[in-house]
């Protein structure tokens, strides 16, 4: 057994001067990056190695966040929560020993879903000793690409949750520096990826390990009672930043609503919807209205749903705030148990993410009420791509798979970036030769989708137009796309971007478009293109506000076609030239 570090009574604590302060706070970033540095590094899978699928945070010895790795939000958010659940449900911080790695994947881990994001995402933690004492944790989460289920990579429309591979409850995989191997026998055996999973989770195993040397230098050279003064002082800190940002919000209550599976799919649309009470600087997100969980891996776990909420409140807070626990405190979520916003088992959660994007911009909608100045419009929403191959002779499979790019919204100050895995996705997008190297794919067009950005003062970010022809026998498509019918909107009078779609063998005889974005895998035939056009974001301010100038600069870059300049913006170009010749306002 062994004691828990409890933080000093504010009475006796000691102020930290600034510069340690700093020198702790820029220490412990670093710590935590470096954890997914190295989990990057040593990965086998493509969707770590290349698209960086993988967060790590460094918390305190009650799961309280101090600091992160700027890596996908929904990820992030999530980490400090699931280890709180494993604290109060599992092993309380008695139970943990030094050399000791728990993992789980399971959403429904505790009571209720405050755990893993879903099942591809395992969360590892590593408990910190000094003195014989329990100081901190190391976490790292990491997307596995596929952990068994009805489908590789657990994809197409499951109904529930045991559809959706092998669960792991909080367990420990290493106790006391000894790994468990019949618990790693377990998971290999449920796995169509044994190589590379058996290298992915003991790199991640290794990563958590690791960051101890880097946490417990700090608390060598500074000693214990200055180390949890500075974790308490930091966790002080942003929960005052951010209250005082919440506090310039005007007071009010503030409410939105966004369509999911728009374009009928599986029974839609359904419906999340959101009323935002801000008072001082304490705010209050209730999700009551929000439609009742459906049969359908949509559902999001109560933890991803706070990771969304957290994102967007720190989006329309002060960037400088450190991500710490005490950016969480001023902020309230009610979300009833059993919605598209709180799953309870045995719903499906794999593709919670379709909620998530969502959960963005309806926060975001309803505060353009409050604060126009400080959102953006709607973004391309949640975008994947995965084709799967099976070679007749040896059932291997091979899979080209990537989290698409589109266009996101635009600001009161700035167009919409382009071209990018937004919000709470944001992983990179690999290079075209790194995919064709691993997948049955050979790309055929990847270019920027004029006019799909939203006309505004700000322009919406524009999407992509990708096209691949699949190589490998026995494909099977799987799709996942937003905004195909209920556009991505614009703030402020800012017009919609144009919405997404999948056409399969475009401009050949058997060309055929697919009649829904979300659903089932879809078969296709070595030979066959796959074209995807993704959504571009809303605008910003009424159109006619542009400066010429940026609609030229548009029309030469590609971003918007001499036709949508005139009629959308009133800039006449020349054909020839470009030179601005007339303006129609």
């Amino acid at each position: 057994m062994s004691a828990l570090l409890k933080p000093q009574a504010e009475g006796a604590r000691q102020r930290v001067d600034p510069v340690t302060l700093e020198i702790v706070r820029n220490g412990l970033k670093a710590i935590a990056q470096r954890i997914t540095r190295r989990m990057i590094r040593s990965a086998n899978s493509f969707i770590v190695k290349e698209m960086e699928d993988c967060s790590a945070s460094i918390l305190d010895a009650n799961g309280q966040l101090l600091a992160e790795e700027a890596g996908p939000p929904i990820q992030l958010n999530t980490v400090g929560v699931c280890l709180k659940t494993i604290l109060e449900h599992y092993y309380p911080a008695e139970a943990w020993q030094p050399g000791d790695v728990i993992i789980t994947n399971d959403p429904y881990a505790g009571d209720g879903s405050l755990a893993a994001t879903h099942t591809n995402d395992y969360l590892a933690f590593y408990p910190l000793f000094f003195e014989g004492r329990l100081v901190a944790f190391s976490g790292l989460m990491v997307h596995h690409f596929d952990i068994g289920g009805m489908n590789m990579g657990t994809r197409g429309w499951g109904t529930e949750i045991y559809q959706e591979g092998l669960r792991i409850p909080p367990l420990k995989i290493v106790e006391a520096g000894i790994l468990d191997t019949k618990v790693m026998s377990i998971i290999l055996t449920n796995t169509r990826t044994r190589d590379m999973l058996e290298n992915d989770v003991i790199s991640q195993i290794s990563s958590v390990k690791v960051a101890a040397d880097d946490v417990l230098a700090l608390f060598r050279k500074y000693g214990s009672d200055t180390m949890q003064n500075c974790f308490t002082e930091l966790i002080d800190y942003s929960e005052r930043r951010t209250r005082e940002a919440l506090a310039a919000i005007p007071d009010g209550v503030y409410r939105h609503e966004e369509p999911l599976l728009d374009d009928g799919a599986k029974g839609g649309p359904y419906y999340l919807r959101v009323a935002i009470t801000k008072q001082g600087s304490d705010v209050t997100l209730d999700f009551t209205g929000t439609d009742a969980q459906v049969k359908g891996p949509i559902n999001s776990p109560l933890a991803t749903t706070l990771a969304a909420v957290y994102y967007v409140m720190r989006c329309v807070t002060d960037a400088s705030i450190p991500s710490t626990e005490g950016c969480k405190r001023p902020i309230k979520v009610i979300a009833p148990p059993g919605t598209l916003v709180n799953a309870r088992a045995p719903a499906a959660v794999y593709q919670r993410m379709i909620v998530c994007h969502s959960i963005v911009d309806l926060v975001m909608g309803a505060l353009a009420q409050a604060i126009p100045d400080q959102v953006m419009a709607d973004s391309c929403g949640c975008l994947y791509n995965y084709t799967i191959v099976t070679q007749p002779d040896s059932g291997q499979r091979t899979v080209f798979g990537e989290v698409v790019p589109g266009g996101i919204g635009a600001t009161a100050y700035a167009d919409g970036i382009e071209v990018v895995a937004c919000h709470v996705t944001n992983c990179h997008i690999p290079p075209t030769e790194a995919i064709e190297m691993e997948s049955p794919v050979l790309y055929l067009r990847r270019e920027l989708r004029t006019d799909s950005g939203g006309p505004g003062r700000y322009r919406g970010g524009v999407g992509q137009v990708l096209t691949y022809r699949i190589l490998g026998p026995d494909p099977e498509l799987q799709h996942t796309s937003q905004k195909s019918v209920s556009l991505p909107q614009g703030v402020a009078g800012g017009r919609p971007g144009d919405g997404g779609r999948w056409i399969i063998n475009e401009g050949l005889p058997a060309e055929r478009a697919l009649s829904h974005a979300i659903g089932d895998i879809e078969p296709l035939a070595r030979g066959d293109t796959v074209t995807h056009y993704t959504p571009g974001g809303g605008g910003y301010g009424h159109p006619s506000a542009r400066d010429p100038a940026a609609v030229q600069r548009d029309v030469r870059l590609g971003f918007v076609s001499l036709a949508a300049a005139e009629e959308e913006y009133g800039v006449r170009l020349d054909p020839e030239t470009l030179e601005v010749v007339g303006l129609i306002r």
